[in-house]
Order: C-alpha cells, then structure tokens, then sequence
C-alpha cells in the first residue's frame, strides 16, 4: 500500500486528469468521509455545501453515470437528498435504490438476530456514547462518541466473538464494526455497475477500508483517489471533504464533461 505521507493532489489538476479519462466514464463516490466531512454521530451529517449541486450537473452529461455506494443504508443516505440521476447503492451495495426492498432467508433473518445481540453487548461494553445502528442485511456498532480505550477494548472483544460464528461477513472501520448476514463489498458493487453502463473508465474516491476492495479493482485505465490520511492501494490523494467539493466545482466550471 501506498504510505501515508504520500502527498496530496491538487484538486484542479486531478479534475483535469478525469476529464482526460475514455468515454462513457463512471464516477463513484463514497459518502461519509468523502461528500460529507465525518461526523461523531452519522445523522448529523451533512453534505459539503455545493456538492449535491455539482453531481446533478455532472450526471447530467450524456457519457458520464454517477453513483454513491456507501455503506450505509439507503435510508441512512436518504437525510442526504441525492438528485434522482444519481446511482445510489447502500449496504456496500446490497440495496440498490428504486430496486425494492431486500428480503432476507429464513436462515439470514436468525444470524442477523444472532449479531445484533453481540454487537448489543458491545454496545454495552463501550459504556456512553457506543450506539447500535441496524440496517436491512447488517448490524453496526459505533463507538466514536464512547471512552476511547473502553471502546477500542469493546471492539476488540467483539471481534474475537463473532470468530466464533459462521456464515456472516465482518467489515471493520474507524471505531465501527459491522457485522453482515449477507456477504456485500464495495469491490463487488462496483464490478456490477461498472458492467451494467459499460463504462470505458472509472473513478472511484472512498476514504476507508471498506473502499480498498473497490480501489482494487480499478485497472490502469481509471483512477483510484483516496481521501485523507492512512495506507493505501489507491494511486492518488485529495486530502479531505473540501478538496473534493473543490475537485467536482473543477469539473463542472471547466465543462468538460458535457
């Protein structure tokens, strides 16, 4: 992985740099962390001011599709307001807005039961501020806003737990762990899309592990641009929220896309 000191781009140039990129093109964003500056508690999030804005222009184009794939749930990105030519994929793309709702086997419904009551007692565990956050196929403790070490000593002691279960997916991030009945992974998703629009290019900008797996997929073609800080596979850097809202006001001011 690439290390964490390497430099941040210049949101013009790399904005010039996709619009240099093979037609149709696909751009792909995370949310959280990306679109929207990270918060304690995710249903205060909001959007950088302008970015809603600059991806309904862009999805405008004839040759270009954008998408949101998150991990959160569709009704978690809901509070956003995603114009309605906008892709958007919650669950790790799981749920896939304007698809209907996601019905789970017999056999998912009672491993789901089964993680959120582990990750309840982690909850627990992690003391004030940890909260359970329960989506169609998963279930997600976050500890961001609880004691630092009881925190880090809840997760750590989840993690050993659900080694002991089967058949569920583990996504772990900063200060969350994730817990899945059914398997979904941002590498995944964006292989679908990416075939589904016949796309000749791709962007995909993520901040967290669960990026990475779609990171990974993209060939020398596109563009991987990783958001902040840490380790990655990703060939290039913005350095937060602000520089993408920056990179996107380039894209849409330079017209090169339309």
């Amino acid at each position: 992985m690439n290390a964490s000191r390497a430099r941040f781009e210049d949101p013009v140039e790399l904005a010039r740099s996709i619009g240099a990129l093979d037609r149709p093109l696909l751009l792909v964003f995370d949310c959280d962390g990306v679109l929207a500056p990270l918060t304690d508690h995710a249903d205060n999030s909001t959007l950088t001011p302008g970015v809603g804005a600059d991806l309904a222009l862009l999805a405008s184009s004839d040759d270009l599709t954008v998408a949101i794939l998150s991990g959160r749930s569709l009704a978690g990105l809901s509070q956003f307001g995603f114009d309605d030519s906008l892709e958007v994929w919650g669950s790790y793309g799981a749920e896939r807005r304007g698809h209907g709702h996601v019905d789970l086997t017999h056999d998912e419904a009672a491993r789901l039961r089964s993680l959120d009551a582990l990750l309840s007692e982690t909850a627990e565990r992690a003391g004030d501020g940890a909260w359970i956050e329960r989506k169609p196929t998963s279930v997600v403790v976050h500890v961001r806003e609880a004691d630092s070490r009881r925190g880090r000593e809840a997760l750590d002691w989840a993690m050993q737990r659900q080694r002991e279960l089967q058949g569920h997916t583990c996504h772990e991030g900063s200060n969350v762990l994730e817990l899945m009945t059914r398997s979904a992974d941002k590498g995944t998703a964006l292989d679908a899309l990416r075939t589904e629009v016949g796309a000749a290019a791709c962007v995909y900008v993520g901040d967290d592990v669960p990026d990475e797996e779609a990171f990974a997929r993209l060939g020398k073609d596109d563009l991987s641009v990783k958001v902040g800080d840490g380790d990655t596979v990703a060939s290039r850097r913005l350095a937060d929220p602000h520089a993408v809202r920056s990179m996107l006001g380039e894209l849409v001011a330079a017209g090169s896309l339309h």
